[in-house]
């Protein structure tokens, strides 16, 4: 099968190679799943699992990707809960080799139903982001309706997201990024927009929940803004400074076949829409990762046509 490869961790995407691999076996609980689209973030080239097995054992060269979209062609020994030729997305396991291949195998758990009426681009646009999004809300920040939020980076693929679903949610969203994220944050349901460029942070006050996907000297400033019983989310690692009377939270994001149910449903009705700035074949899929401009939301490979 065709696959994408990276064997050294300093030369980051220009390491990236297309390359001839053996198909997956379906092991205990897998099922093998002929990709049609996968997603691809950036960062995943700084995490020490596409370099490192769980006991730091180098496991290079390694396939990066984590979310698909495709089709189950073979159950592992004692695989239960999907069939063959089921249409399913998901989040594959960070330390596997991942969905930038024609094929992946993944444990059956990591994935869920795909509607027919869903395309596979969609599918596997939704995953990181969407879990990502939801997790921090639900999960981690507590959010009720009637609450304030802060999205940080609200025009990206997770800040849209989070932004969408705080919404619905019945929260009050406020969203962050460059100016130039202004309108696309509004467009995806924030209320008011804070330029991180030319406007003042401080000024929007007091909320209950800041997420944060930005980090670093925002990270800190996010800290300032939580509300006494507030929470500061954080997918960029611990932040330097902690709310001074909320929590401070700061999580991996884990797949959920129910939670995937849960957003693919707010897709098909309408109540969600995904954020994907970019759309390749594997073939130019090195290239593609190598773009010079900024590219505000998800990349997409469409493994299948």
């Amino acid at each position: 099968m065709k696959a994408i490869v990276v064997t050294g961790q300093a030369a980051g995407t220009a390491g990236m190679k297309l390359v001839e691999r053996p198909r997956p076996q379906a092991a205990i609980n897998d099922v093998v799943v002929q990709v049609h689209a996968s997603g691809f973030v950036g960062t995943e080239l700084a995490w020490p699992s596409t370099w490192a097995d769980r006991l730091d054992r180098d496991r290079t060269p390694s396939i990066p990707g984590h979310e698909l979209a495709g089709v189950v062609t073979a159950l592992g020994y004692g695989t239960t809960g999907l069939s063959v030729g089921q249409r399913v997305f998901g989040l594959a396991d960070w330390y596997r080799n991942g969905t930038l291949a024609e094929y992946v195998a993944v444990e059956a758990r990591n994935l869920a139903p795909l509607p027919g009426d869903v395309d596979f681009t969609v599918g596997a646009s939704l995953p990181i982001s969407g879990l990502t999004a939801w997790q921090g809300l639900f999960e981690h920040g507590r959010l009720r309706a009637g609450q304030s939020v802060i999205a940080q980076g609200a025009a990206g693929a997770v800040g849209s997201m989070v932004t969408q679903l705080a919404r619905e949610a019945g929260a009050y969203v406020i969203g962050t990024g460059r100016a130039a994220d202004r309108q696309k944050a509004l467009d995806f349901g924030a209320q008011e927009f804070v330029d991180l460029e030319n406007d003042a942070l401080e000024d929007v006050g007091g909320v209950d929940l800041v997420f944060d996907l930005i980090g670093g000297d925002i990270g800190k400033r996010s800290a300032r803004l939580v509300r006494a019983g507030g929470t500061l989310v954080s997918i960029v690692g611990p932040s330097e400074a902690r709310p001074a009377d909320g929590l401070a939270v700061d999580f991996v994001v884990e797949s959920d076949r129910a939670q995937l149910g849960e957003i693919v449903q707010r897709v098909r009705d309408g109540r969600l829409r995904t954020n994907i700035g970019t759309v390749s074949t594997l073939d130019d899929a090195v290239a593609a990762f190598n773009q010079t401009k900024r590219i505000n939301g998800k990349t997409i490979i469409r493994v299948r046509p």
